[in-house]
């Protein structure tokens, strides 16, 4: 088994026990305790884990917790641009769409510039920014207003009777975590019921979420994983996710990222 392997069976036990021991692993591996404890120092350096004596617990967090804009941009960002390449090819010319907050749309913003002819509603000052930066002359957006949390949302009453009172052919939605039960999560609950008015005002529902968001579950849903028509993440999402999700969403789309060893799907995480 290879080593990155190894380590997507590891992060998938810790996050679905919160923790893992060594002398389990090495029985469950059929490797030896050094390889284990190697193994976890990379998902340490990583930041997925944190290691205990005798093994390491699930760096998951707690519901609640919400990290920066800033914070968060850094993280996965050649399975945020790859997440991103492929669904700008989703967005058609003079059509009307929704960005959330959050840095995977974010990204998105950035690869929408050869698409003419948008009108754009965003609830996030950093989207807008962007959009705006790009200076193109047939674009419209429109930024909804609102009370600001700490990843640039612009959440509240005024942007949800802003959202509620619009019309849009596709909604792309970025999200704290995603799971079976739980479906598509946020750690804001201001923000959960602004990013609802924003899938009622879409006709189709875009989940943008990379491999990493699989199991981690925030205080308040968004929407059902039902409610998805496409969900779109990269080739680290594991397999057990990618039976869930082609069972419950309308389509799932699996990002390749360029210079990255793709795992098989097995195994993949």
């Amino acid at each position: 088994m290879l080593a990155r392997q190894r380590q997507a069976i590891i992060l998938e036990e810790a996050r679905r026990d919160g923790a893992v021991r060594v002398s389990d692993l090495v029985v469950k591996l059929g490797v030896s305790d050094m390889t284990v404890r190697r193994d976890l120092d990379v998902l340490a350096g990583r930041g997925l884990v944190e290691k205990v004596y005798g093994g390491a617990t699930s760096m998951m967090g707690k519901s609640t917790d919400e990290p920066g804009f800033e914070a968060k941009s850094v993280r996965q960002r050649a399975q945020k641009n790859a997440i991103a390449s492929m669904a700008a090819t989703l967005v058609r010319p003079g059509t009307a769409i929704g960005l959330s907050a959050g840095t995977t749309t974010w990204t998105l913003a950035h690869a929408l510039d050869s698409v003419p002819g948008l009108t754009i509603v965003t609830n996030s000052i950093q989207v807008a920014d962007v959009l705006r930066a790009s200076g193109q002359s047939d674009r419209t957006v429109v930024l909804t207003g609102g009370v600001r949390t700490p990843s640039d949302a612009l959440v509240g009453p005024v942007a949800v009777h802003s959202l509620r009172t619009l019309h849009l052919d596709l909604v792309f939605l970025g999200v704290h975590g995603m799971s079976e039960s739980a479906g598509f999560t946020t750690p804001n609950l201001t923000e959960s019921e602004t990013d609802r008015a924003l899938v009622e005002a879409g006709r189709k529902l875009i989940v943008l979420a990379d491999h990493t968001k699989w199991g981690v579950v925030g205080i308040s849903t968004i929407a059902d994983l039902n409610e998805a028509d496409t969900v779109v993440s990269d080739a680290g999402l594991p397999q057990s996710a990618r039976d869930v999700l082609t069972e419950r969403v309308g389509e799932l789309m699996i990002a390749p990222v360029p210079g990255a060893d793709e795992l098989p799907e097995e195994s993949a995480c």
